[in-house]
């Protein structure tokens, strides 16, 4: 997860928070929090990073929609971020 951009981690965070994550949902969610146009040529090269990494698997919806899954050592880079987080932010929240 080190290795990942605050944008990667974003859409892998996503993708983690969505029943069925597909290419279009996730950009929408990101469109919503970051309030600006997320564009192809960004999003989809750096799920493929995520991929390529073992943190999101990549299946087939149908011909035109590619499904996302966070796969185990996903989870597990997610869980380990978050408790490293919660020792520096705890008490804000």
């Amino acid at each position: 997860m080190y290795d990942l951009t605050g944008f990667q981690r974003d859409l892998l965070y996503v993708a983690a928070g969505l029943d069925e994550p597909h290419g279009l949902a996730i950009k929408d969610e990101l469109e919503k929090y970051y309030e600006v146009e997320i564009h192809h040529g960004r999003l989809y090269p750096n799920l493929d990073t995520i991929v390529d990494k073992g943190l999101l698997e990549k299946g087939e919806k149908d011909r035109r929609t590619n499904v996302y899954s966070v796969t185990r050592r996903g989870r597990r880079e997610i869980e380990d971020r978050r408790n490293w987080e919660s020792q520096y932010v705890e008490d804000l929240l």
